[in-house]
C-alpha cells in the first residue's frame, strides 16, 4: 500500500514538473513570437529590424564583454583604467598580506613611459625605508597645518560615495595618520566619524557652504571651519576628468539627507557650474583665496587641472604685488586622467595635461617665480601603486592624493558602474541593499593598511636611492623608459629652471 502511494505522488509530481514545463515554454515561444514581431516592426534600430530577437544577443554579449575581459580574457598588465596587477597589489597592501612576488616581474620595463628609480651605491646601514618629516602648509595662516604623511585621501563627496563608505575612509584615514579630502558636496557627519585630518573642498556649487543663490555663506563656512579636525579649505576650480565642467549629481543619488548637506532640493540631478561665480580672473582667486583665509584662519589652497600654465605665472605676478603672505598656501595640480563619478567621455579622454606634464611644468612655473617654498604642491591622477607615488615626489609633489587608490581599499572591483548607483560593492551607490556589503569595521583596517603601506614602500625606495626622506627624491632619482625602449632620467626630460630668489 505504501509502495503504491508513493508511486501515485511520483506520478503527480512528475505530470505537474511535465505540465509547468510546457506553461513556461509556451510563455517562451509567445515572448519570442511577440519580441519578433515588435523588433521587426519598430523603425529606430536597424540591426533588430533586420534581425528579430537574435539581434538582441549582441547588446547582451556587448554589456557582460567587460566583466567577461576582466576575469577570463584581459593578461594581468592589459586592462584600463587599472589593469589586474596594480589591483592585486592595492588589495594585498589593504589586507596586509604579504605583498611580494616570486621568480620575476611581468612588468614590461621596456615599455615606453615606464619609471624605475636609481639605486644608490652604498646605501645606509639600518632599517631598509625611510620616514617622511612634517611639512608646514600655510605658514601666514593663523592655525598653519604641519602635517607629515605624504599620501593622502584626494576629494570624494558624500552622494557620490555612501555613508558607509565615507565613514570608513574617515576611520581609516584616522588611524593612518593621513587626511581625507571632502569632495565638493559638502561635509557630512561622516567625515568626521573617524577623527581624521579634514580638508573642505569648496566647489563651484558651494555645496554645504552656499546661500540660496549659489554664493558663498560666510557663516556656513565659519561653522564648518569651527571644528578642529578641519585643517585647510581647497578652492576647486576643475578636476582632471571634466576640465572646464563642473560635477553632476544624478538625481537618484539626491537622498533627503545628501540634500540637506548639500543645500540643493531631494530627488533632482545637481549640476554644478562650470566655475565659481565670483572668480573670473586671477585677481578674484586671489580674493577668494584671501577672504577665506583671513575669515576662517585656515591655510587655503586651490585645485585645478591645467591646460596650460601662463595664468599661474600671472598668479606669481600678482603674488609679487600684493605680498608673499598673499600666496595661496597650496596648489593642487590633477591630471587629466583623473577618475570621476560620471563624466563626458570627450573631456575625460581628450582635454587637459596628464600629470606626467602638468606637475613639472607646475613645479618648474613656482621655482622659475621664486615661490616654491611658499607654495606646496599636491598633486592627484592614477597614483595607486608605490612607484607612482614615488615618481610623484620625485618629479616635485610635496604630497600625493589619491581617490581610486581608496575606492579599491574599500574593495572596488572596477566594475564601472560609479554613474549608475548600482555599485555592487556599496561605494559609489546610495542604495541601502547594496550598501550593506561594505562593512565599515572591516574596510576601515584596509584603508589604513593600503596608507601605511604604501607610505612604507616608497620609503623602501627612497632608503634604496639613499635619501634620508621620501620627499628628498629628486628629478635625478628616476628614470622614464623613451619610445626606443632606452630610459632617460627625469632631469633631462625635465630640467631644473634657474630660480629667481626665493620670496619666502
Amino acid at each position: 500500500m505504501e509502495s503504491t502511494g508513493f508511486s501515485h505522488w511520483l506520478v503527480v509530481l512528475v505530470e505537474t514538473f511535465a505540465l509547468l514545463f510546457v506553461m513556461l515554454l509556451a510563455i517562451a515561444i509567445l515572448v519570442v513570437l511577440v519580441m519578433w514581431v515588435v523588433d521587426r516592426n519598430q523603425t529606430h534600430n536597424s540591426v533588430l529590424r533586420n534581425f528579430p530577437v537574435i539581434g538582441h544577443f549582441r547588446y547582451w554579449f556587448l554589456h557582460l564583454g567587460e566583466f567577461f575581459r576582466q576575469y577570463l580574457y584581459s593578461s594581468d598588465r592589459e586592462e584600463l583604467p587599472f589593469n589586474r596587477a596594480q589591483r592585486m597589489w592595492v588589495y594585498r597592501a589593504a589586507k596586509n598580506s604579504e605583498n611580494t612576488n616570486a621568480f620575476g616581474s611581468t612588468r614590461d620595463l621596456r615599455g615606453e613611459g615606464v619609471p624605475f628609480f636609481v639605486n644608490a651605491a652604498f646605501p645606509s646601514l639600518g632599517d631598509h625605508h625611510v620616514t617622511p618629516k612634517p611639512v608646514r602648509i600655510g605658514p601666514y595662516a593663523r592655525e598653519p597645518y604641519d602635517h607629515a604623511a605624504f599620501f593622502n585621501i584626494s576629494a570624494m563627496s558624500f552622494g557620490a560615495l555612501s555613508a558607509p563608505a565615507v565613514r570608513a575612509l574617515s576611520i581609516g584615514a584616522a588611524k593612518a595618520g593621513i587626511w581625507m579630502d571632502t569632495g565638493e558636496g559638502g561635509l557630512a557627519p561622516y567625515h568626521l566619524e573617524g577623527g581624521c585630518d579634514i580638508v573642505f573642498e569648496i566647489g563651484t556649487a558651494k555645496y554645504g557652504v552656499r546661500t540660496p543663490d549659489g554664493k558663498l555663506d560666510d557663516d556656513k563656512l565659519l561653522a564648518i571651519c569651527a571644528h578642529k579636525q578641519v585643517k585647510m579649505v581647497s578652492i576647486k576650480l576643475g578636476q582632471g576628468a571634466k576640465p572646464g565642467m563642473g560635477g553632476l549629481l544624478p538625481a537618484a543619488k539626491v537622498t533627503p539627507e545628501i540634500a540637506e548637506i548639500r543645500g540643493i532640493p531631494v530627488g533632482q540631478d545637481s549640476q554644478s557650474p562650470n566655475r565659481h561665480l565670483d572668480i573670473a580672473n586671477v585677481s578674484q582667486l586671489m580674493d577668494a583665496i584671501a577672504h577665506i583665509r583671513r575669515l576662517t584662519g585656515k591655510p587655503t589652497g586651490f585645485k585645478a587641472v591645467f591646460g596650460d600654465l601662463q595664468w599661474i605665472e600671472q598668479l606669481c605676478d600678482e603674488v609679487d604685488k600684493r605680498g608673499i603672505e598673499s600666496a595661496p598656501d597650496f596648489i593642487i595640480v590633477d591630471g587629466s586622467e583623473g577618475g570621476t563619478g560620471a563624466a563626458p567621455q570627450t573631456l575625460m579622454e581628450g582635454v587637459g595635461l596628464p600629470l606626467h606634464e602638468a606637475l613639472p611644468a607646475l613645479v618648474n612655473t613656482l621655482i622659475e617665480k621664486g615661490m616654491r617654498d611658499r607654495i606646496k604642491v599636491i598633486c592627484s591622477g592614477k597614483r595607486i601603486t608605490a612607484y607612482d607615488v614615488a615618481w610623484a615626489l620625485s618629479m616635485g609633489a610635496d604630497f600625493v592624493n589619491s581617490a581610486r587608490g581608496f575606492m579599491l581599499a574599500l574593495g572596488c572591483i572596477q566594475s564601472l558602474q560609479c554613474n549608475r548607483n548600482t555599485c555592487p560593492t556599496g561605494i559609489t551607490t546610495q542604495n541601502p541593499r547594496l550598501q550593506r556589503g561594505l562593512v565599515v569595521t572591516d574596510k576601515s583596517e584596509r584603508v589604513a593598511h593600503y596608507a601605511k603601506n604604501v607610505m612604507h614602500e616608497v620609503g623602501i625606495i627612497a632608503h634604496s636611492c639613499g635619501v634620508d626622506d621620501p620627499r628628498e627624491l629628486d628629478r635625478t632619482h628616476c628614470r622614464v623608459v623613451g619610445d626606443d625602449g632606452i630610459s632617460v632620467p627625469l632631469i633631462k626630460l625635465f630640467p631644473y629652471p634657474s630660480a629667481t630668489e626665493q620670496k619666502a
